[in-house]
């Protein structure tokens, strides 16, 4: 290696903003009659792009908690999560003033036990229940493709970025 891209290298890592962490909800139900399973996207606020619920940390909350109450603010849905998260991913979250910060999301798995018609952020966003294979497609990260995937099909989850395995059903 150069001396030049070592520099370069080391200057990039110098430059590069730590991890921050958010909580998510991987919202699910069985279908009445068939008893397919469905994945409950939302949209997000500011691109437009398929996602889940989440959010920031909350004083005196678990994540399972918190993954809770954003998926209640920001989709109606009530629900138990998960305390064992199914695993992780990474994606950019746009901040004012179009800064992005690197956040590592912890997802929980949250069947759905309710929906209200009231909820703080209805109105901004779409909600939509679809298969487990469309909510894949539908979102932009490959971590939580391959979340979304595993989850449906009831096998270990891939590990990332240090997770534990666990099987779900």
């Amino acid at each position: 290696m150069s001396i030049l891209s070592r520099l370069v290298a080391d200057m990039q890592l110098m430059f590069r903003r730590p991890l921050r962490m958010q909580y998510a909800a991987l919202c699910h139900r069985r279908r009445k009659g068939d008893g397919a399973l469905e994945i409950l996207l939302i949209t997000s606020r500011d691109t437009g792009r398929w996602v889940i619920p989440k959010g920031w940390p909350m004083d005196g909350r678990s994540a399972s908690q918190v993954a809770e109450q954003e998926a209640f603010e920001e989709a109606g849905v009530k629900g138990k999560a998960e305390e064992e998260m199914l695993g992780t991913f990474v994606y950019e979250k746009g901040l004012e003033h179009g800064v992005k910060v690197p956040c590592i999301v912890a997802v929980h798995a949250l069947e759905v036990s309710d929906m209200v018609s009231k909820f703080k952020e209805k109105g901004k966003r779409r909600l939509e229940w679809v298969t487990p294979e469309e909510a894949a497609m539908r979102v932009d990260e490959p971590e939580l493709k391959a979340l979304i995937r595993s989850f449906a099909a009831g096998g270990p989850l891939t590990p990332s970025h240090d997770t534990p395995t666990r099987k779900v059903g």
